[in-house]
């Protein structure tokens, strides 16, 4: 039982583009959806720094797209899939619920009302490692922030206010360990509701099909059977927590043996090595890693 997972956003790295240009069909896609998000993924996945990419408005449609191209050259279809915050829409793709240029226009929008939403006040997020869940999310609250990523194997972020998470970084909880992300801001918290608003606008155009593959969604690990369902979620998810505890939780019941996380992968596996006990994982960094992928399937 093979699920394919998507990563989100902070995956990308200066430079991770680079050795997957060698690939002809790689290359095409990215030059081709170059359009459509109206930027140079080439570009930003080659030569920009890591400020450059870390723009929400670049950085969602730079991982989307590269998702999308890695799976493309990898060539195996999975049992199962699910995506991380924004990708959840290469999932969406993946599993044939959207095109991918219907999945890029929408998170190329995604990207630009998120970015939007974060400038309004200056918010942010912070990682926290170990820990007692209960507690945990007790202090968070108490704090006035949102777990806003509750990643199992441990894992858990908050976002809000600057103000809020300092307070929060000198009370921290029993036993965790508090790392502060370089995002742009509280992005799946309150917020970002004016981001969401601008998506349901974009989204109400499309005509999103029933999934070909069982799809998970972030609001609680659920397989969601219709199209139009899994777009909606996808659109009030801007807002709202990812659940990827719940998601893992979803792919054990489903007997999952092997993941492969695409490009650029390592953070989704690293949680199913710590989560997903004896399931094999494999993330693609580089195009040396496809055949590892497809070794893990025999």
């Amino acid at each position: 039982m093979l699920v394919i997972v998507a990563p989100g956003q902070g995956a990308q790295t200066p430079g991770f583009l680079s050795p997957w240009l060698e690939i002809p069909e790689f290359r095409d896609r990215m030059a081709a959806w170059s359009e459509i998000v109206e930027l140079d993924l080439v570009a930003y996945g080659t030569t920009a720094g890591a400020e450059e990419i870390r723009d929400t408005a670049v950085a969602q449609p730079l991982l989307v797209a590269a998702a999308l191209a890695s799976y493309d050259v990898l060539g195996v279809r999975p049992d199962l899939v699910a995506g991380h915050s924004v990708g959840e829409l290469a999932a969406a793709a993946i599993a044939g619920v959207l095109t991918p240029e219907e999945a890029l226009t929408l998170v190329r929008e995604r990207g630009r009302a998120m970015a939007e939403a974060a400038a309004i006040t200056e918010t942010g997020m912070v990682a926290v490692l170990g820990g007692v869940e209960d507690d945990v999310l007790a202090s968070i609250e108490k704090h006035g922030l949102t777990p806003a990523n509750i990643n199992g194997a441990g894992q858990i972020v908050a976002g809000g206010t600057m103000e809020r998470l300092e307070a929060f970084r000198a009370e921290p909880p029993d036993k965790a360990r508090l790392i502060p992300l370089s995002v742009a801001g509280a992005f799946h918290t309150v917020h970002m509701a004016p981001a969401v608003d601008r998506l349901r606008e974009e989204a109400a155009s499309l005509m999103p099909r029933d999934p070909k593959i069982p799809l998970l969604s972030n609001a609680d690990g659920a397989v969601v059977a219709g199209g139009g369902e899994f777009v909606a979620r996808l659109v009030d998810q801007v807002a709202n927590p990812v659940r990827w505890d719940s998601c893992m939780a979803t792919m054990a019941e489903h007997g999952v043996t092997a993941m492969i996380e695409l490009l650029p992968g390592g953070t989704l596996t690293g949680l199913a090595k710590r989560g997903l006990t004896g399931v094999k994982t494999v993330a693609l960094k580089t195009p040396d890693h496809l055949d590892n992928a497809r070794e893990v399937l025999k």
